[in-house]
């Protein structure tokens, strides 16, 4: 079980190392992100496909550990189901996280830099924890 908590662990910071380096080279310009922008139907059609994906991702990913067949998996596979479950979890918040983080910088748009601060506290409930890791496959209800 501790392989597995850190190796969620490890996707957890990496994943927040990687946002806060999209943060800081965009607050010193040292990419040039705006020169990735589309015009103003781009922004549109990204903003409105980010929000949609982080609407949907943020209850999928808090509640995906109580689906039937992944709460089996995780009782019968045990450490195999949550380092495979546990990744899909996070990465479910944390691909959008990311992309939000390059499109606020591309585009300038509040809203992106809103739904990636969401997305980050949201991490914060799917925190692997040994306690929580252990608790994920010992779960009865």
């Amino acid at each position: 079980m501790e392989r597995v908590q850190k190796l969620l662990m490890i996707d957890f910071w990496c994943a927040i190392a990687l946002v806060a380096l999209v943060v800081i080279l965009g607050e010193f310009n040292v990419l040039p992100f705006e020169k990735f922008a589309g015009g103003d139907k781009a922004e549109f059609y990204l903003l409105t496909v980010m929000e949609l994906l982080t609407i949907a991702m943020i209850p999928l990913a808090l509640r995906l550990f109580k689906f039937k067949k992944i709460k089996t998996q995780l009782k019968e596979q045990r450490e195999n189901a949550l380092s495979k479950w546990g990744l899909i979890r996070m990465d479910m918040l944390c691909l959008p996280m990311f992309i939000n983080a390059v499109l606020y910088y591309i585009y300038q748009h509040a809203a992106f830099g809103y739904l990636a601060i969401i997305l980050f506290l949201c991490l914060f409930f799917v925190y692997p924890s040994k306690a929580r890791c252990q608790a994920e496959v010992d779960a009865d209800s």
